[in-house]
């Protein structure tokens, strides 16, 4: 978490589809757990999901930070410096 500016300067949206994934719910997919995008809010579903939405979301947009958006879980990560905050 030390040095690492995306997770420091993230910033926290509202969530656009909080009832799950933005892509499986279009798609009627299932997903495991879910992550928001710290950048535009989009909820993803985590690689342990079949398709993998929010890693995608980050290869296609570049917005670097998503945080668990599984209760009571407040974890961050950041893909460009591979590190939890």
């Amino acid at each position: 978490m030390a040095g690492c500016e995306h997770i420091a300067e993230a910033a926290d949206p509202a969530a656009r589809t909080p009832d799950g994934c933005e892509e499986c719910l279009a798609q009627g997919t299932r997903w495991v757990h879910l992550r928001r995008c710290l950048g535009c809010g989009h909820i993803g579903c985590c690689d342990s999901s079949p398709y993998r939405h929010a890693s995608a979301h980050f290869e296609g947009t570049g917005h670097p930070v998503i945080r668990s958006f599984e209760p009571g879980e407040e974890w961050k990560w950041c893909f460009v410096d591979q590190v939890m905050g």
